[in-house]
């Protein structure tokens, strides 16, 4: 199991195309993953839960995979959250 605390600098934060970008990356791995935020736990998985929350910039999430491609999926979803999205 990996545990890892990463902060969202995307200016628009985890919303619309990041969501989708961030889901779709999560999406493509076996392990499971879920991410945290102010105590809640929820399906990385899932398009609406990740949209739910409400991921803004400046916050701080807590990813959490365990599973047989547990390390491909964390340094994917890391890189994907520290190029913030694709965006310049």
């Amino acid at each position: 199991m990996i545990i890892r605390q990463v902060m969202i600098e995307n200016k628009l934060g985890l919303h619309a195309r990041p969501a989708v970008m961030f889901v779709n990356t999560a999406s493509s791995f076996k392990s499971s993953v879920f991410l945290e935020k102010d105590n809640q736990s929820l399906n990385a998985k899932s398009i609406m839960s990740v949209l739910s929350v409400g991921i803004s910039q400046g916050t701080k999430i807590c990813l959490i995979i365990e599973g047989e491609d547990e390390e491909l999926a964390d340094k994917a979803l890391v890189s994907l959250i520290k190029s913030n999205f694709g965006e310049k």
